[in-house]
Order: C-alpha cells, then structure tokens, then sequence
C-alpha cells in the first residue's frame, strides 16, 4: 500500500453553468499541483440536507414513505430535508420532523455527518438523533410533498435493509450512523 498521498487539486475557474431552483450546476476547472494536468468538473452546489433518526418510546424509528422523481418509485427513509440558510442541523431535523410526520420529541443531537456524492455534491447531510417522540403536532408538508408515516422496531432496521426495504442511500448511512450509536 502507497504511503503517500494523492495530490491536490487547485480550484482555477469556477462559472455558473445552470440555476435549477434547488441547486445550481458549476463548471469548475482544477489544476492537479503534481503535474499540472488541468480538467472540467461539474458540481452541483446545493444547502445540506438533514435526516431525523426519530425514535418512539416503544423503540420505534419514525420512517417515511414517499414517491421519489429520480426513480419515479416509493422509497422509505427518515424524515428530513433541506436545512435552510442560517438554521443548524438540530433545528432543521426538529421542523422537517414535525412538518413531514407531526411527530416532535426530547434530547436532540447530532449524532453524525456525511458527504452524500462528494464526487459532484458540495454538500453535507447531517443525522439528528430525536428521542421520545410522539404524534402531536398537524402534518405541514410542502407543495409536492404526500408521505405517509410508519414506525418500525429499531431491532428490524438491519433485516429491513438486507431485504431491500430502505435503499435511499443517505438513509441507508442515517440508519447506519443509528445502529452504532446504539451499539446495535
């Protein structure tokens, strides 16, 4: 195994390539500083995002069930969204929480972080652990949001995810971030 380490890109140009209401597209020039080998990248620069690990008192994970465009299919995943500009993980886990499931609870924290495609995503998407949590609040979701809430035991998160339940992949690292931070 090579003990050194790749080299460092350096950003050149940076051009706006495409606004698209979510995310703006960039064409972006780097320079490789080894050898000064110089290419065109496309990043998608967007807000992070947020995932809500909510868990009942009966050991329940708050999961939602939702058509995705991408895949024009239903995914199951935890709630979560956009953090807006300003607002911190936890509070946008808490809002995203209680608008998509009406669910609200006790002891928030972030138990986690991770890049969801560093390869063309400038973005970050944090887990908040939410804990207690219990139906109390109306529903509020966004224009193109359906979803319907379900509560799954914490101890059928790993089958779920071995027989293909839960393929979202940014809640497939939320579930993960979950399980070792329960120790499961």
């Amino acid at each position: 195994m090579s003990s050194h380490s790749p080299s460092h890109w350096d950003l050149k140009e940076n051009h706006l390539h495409a606004d698209c209401r979510i995310f703006e597209v960039y064409k972006q020039r780097f320079r490789r500083k080894s050898d000064g080998v110089e290419g065109d990248f496309f990043v998608l620069d967007t807000n992070s995002w947020v995932n809500v690990l909510a868990i009942t008192p009966e050991r329940e994970l708050v999961l939602v069930k939702q058509f995705r465009y991408g895949t024009r299919e239903f995914s199951l995943e935890p709630p979560g969204g956009v953090i807006e500009k300003n607002e911190n993980p936890i509070d946008a886990g808490l809002r995203e929480l209680k608008e998509e499931t009406g669910f609200v609870g006790e002891n928030p924290s972030l138990i986690g972080s991770a890049r969801p495609n560093a390869a063309i995503l400038s973005n970050q998407c944090h887990f908040v652990l939410v804990e207690e949590v219990k139906k109390t609040a109306k529903l509020a979701f966004d224009q193109h949001e359906e979803l319907v809430t379900e509560l799954h035991p914490i101890e059928n998160l790993k089958r779920m995810v071995k027989e293909e339940r839960i393929t979202h992949s940014i809640g497939l690292n939320a579930i993960f971030r979950l399980l070792l931070h329960l120790g499961i």
